[in-house]
């Protein structure tokens, strides 16, 4: 039997349900953390009595810097997961795309939005 050159429309399916579960949940994310930059949630340094503000404020700005990175990983991430489930409408979806064979289905559920194989990734280092 000749080796499978792509994930068949059923399982294709599978990784959609999946990929589609965790976009959600990483763009339910994205809004929090953008809520909390934007300082959304209503506290702030002006809750606090003034011999704290400016200690508040310090860590307020940390926070926030944080808040930003962590905003911009998730942006990413939600990027990926789309462009994952374009690869799928496109039925290349699981294909490593430096040796051209399929990615194993268990990289792909605990990395869905993965174009390499473990072996395409370890000669990349």
């Amino acid at each position: 039997m000749s080796e499978k050159t792509r994930y068949t429309d059923a399982e294709l399916d599978e990784f959609r349900v999946l990929i589609t579960e965790k976009l959600e949940k990483a763009q339910r994310e994205y809004e929090e953390l953008r809520n909390s930059i934007a300082n959304l949630d209503g506290n702030d340094v002006m809750d606090t009595s003034p011999t704290f503000k400016v200690l508040e404020e310090g860590a307020a700005t940390l926070s926030k810097e944080e808040a930003g990175r962590l905003a911009q990983r998730q942006m990413k991430f939600i990027q990926h997961l789309q462009s994952a489930m374009i690869r799928i409408e496109n039925k290349t979806y699981g294909i490593c795309r430096e040796t051209g064979k399929l990615i194993p289905k268990e990289r792909l559920r605990a990395v869905p939005h993965a174009t390499l194989s473990i072996e395409a990734k370890n000669d990349q280092k």
